[in-house]
């Protein structure tokens, strides 16, 4: 009899025993599987798809620091093109000239005004003639806040006679603002001003 009891008690025992393994088992491989899952969706926001051509291609998220100085150039260049890149067209010059300025503060605004009074572009128009640009380099100054930039660039002014060449150089600064639709990099050029504009050479087109 005691011997029966004795033998009940042991089992209960190692049924316990087992339950309470099974039981620890059994939350640890849960928490294991949570860990996991939410490590793999990290990882995921992490990754933006980019699509392009059709084709999707794999982009990943960073800090605004760690791509400030690429979006600084981008932007700087971006400007400079839209700014310079001109057809003797009317609404080219209008819709180009307008994103430019998404881009600058009234330091831009006022130099193309400037540009407007004194006719240059009805006369780029009449004269058919194209103007486009080419940066040669930009310095940017990331010491300080806002930064200081300065541009370097050729002008590449293209009538029906001739074509000239024209070193540009001008220097802003560049303050952060909020992202946008016209303004994807969220910059905006500040104080900015051409240095130089000269004439290079200019030849005879045949």
């Amino acid at each position: 009899m005691f011997r029966k009891m004795k033998n009940i008690d042991s089992a209960f025992r190692y049924i316990r025993l087992f339950t309470a393994v099974v039981v620890l088992s059994s939350i640890t491989f849960s928490c294991l599987c949570l860990y996991w899952s939410l490590k793999t969706i990290g990882r995921q926001r992490d990754r933006v798809y980019v699509l392009g051509n059709g084709q999707a291609f794999l982009a990943s998220s960073s800090s605004r620091q760690e791509n400030l100085p690429a979006e600084a150039r981008d932007h700087i260049l971006r400007f400079h093109e839209l700014f310079f890149t001109l057809d003797p067209d009317e609404s080219a010059i209008r819709e180009t000239t307008a994103k430019a300025l998404y881009l600058a503060d009234r330091s831009a605004k006022k130099v193309y005004d400037n540009l407007s009074e004194r006719d240059f572009y009805s006369q780029l128009i009449s004269a058919n003639v194209n103007q486009s640009i080419r940066m040669d380099s930009v310095k940017v100054d990331f010491s300080n806040y806002p930064y200081s930039f300065l541009y370097f660039g050729k002008q590449l002014i293209v009538r029906p006679t001739s074509q000239t060449t024209r070193n540009l150089v001008s220097k802003g600064m560049l303050r952060e603002i909020s992202r946008s639709q016209n303004n994807s990099h969220g910059l905006i050029i500040e104080r900015w001003e051409i240095l130089e504009n000269r004439d290079l050479k200019t030849e005879v087109r045949n």
